[in-house]
């Protein structure tokens, strides 16, 4: 399909085309596809375009049990491939992914070494960022182009859900969506970004995030997400 006709929404492959349908055929949303693929176009752009919703591919909405909100994709070559925090396994370990294995030994004693998040995603968990593209080499440049439009469109879905959800926010542009989730249901746990920056000033090293999720999903009758 050539990139004058195709949408965003054209990438979706699951149950999400049918929950995100109103705010897929809005006219905000035909404006942020328009732009984004434009994008493609004329410069680099991480994800690569057939991976850009991979962490909705590979988590249906049916199956999410677990919400890791980011903010943006790694703006590194071969970085990012659509799942938040994540990389291929051909990539060394971005300095914010360390610092996650770092506090995921430190809460619960596993040891990861690959950066691939794919399995946290089979099991139920959506990687997401609140914007899900980047321009190559500049961390926040594609904030002005109103993925929100979208991220408020999904977390108010999942937020509707009858079965209690977890959301972990990680960082201050995760936790603006905070008071979107109804906290009497679902659990909303919070901590700073692990990039290096935010960690070595507080708020990231033992907050505990791994064992938090598992004793909610736990308390709930719901299976424990296995991290390693």
């Amino acid at each position: 399909m050539a990139n004058e006709v195709l949408k965003l929404q054209d990438l979706l492959q699951n149950d999400w085309k049918t929950v995100l349908k109103s705010t897929l055929e809005s006219e905000k949303f035909d404006r942020l596809s328009e732009k984004v693929l434009h994008a493609y176009q004329v410069e680099e752009v991480y994800p690569p375009l057939n991976q850009l919703f991979d962490a909705f591919n590979g988590c249906s909405f049916e199956q999410t049990r677990v919400v890791l909100l980011g903010q943006d994709p790694y703006h590194g070559i071969g970085q990012a491939h659509g799942l938040s925090f994540s990389v291929p396994n051909s990539i060394p370990l971005p300095p914010s992914l360390k610092n996650i294995y770092k506090e995921l030994f430190n809460d619960l004693g596993l040891i990861r070494s690959s950066g691939d998040l794919s399995d946290w995603a089979r099991q139920g968990i959506l990687l997401l960022n609140t914007s899900l593209t980047v321009r190559a080499g500049e961390a926040g440049s594609h904030a002005s182009y109103h993925w929100p439009i979208f991220t408020k469109a999904v977390l108010e879905a999942l937020n509707s859900q009858v079965k209690p959800l977890v959301f972990l926010l990680w960082g201050n542009h995760a936790q603006h969506f905070a008071s979107m989730i109804d906290e009497s249901k679902h659990a909303v746990i919070k901590s700073a970004h692990p990039s290096p920056l935010a960690a070595n000033r507080g708020g990231w090293f033992g907050t505990k995030p791994f064992s938090q999720t598992n004793d909610f999903l736990i308390s709930k009758g719901i299976e424990p997400i296995r991290w390693a």
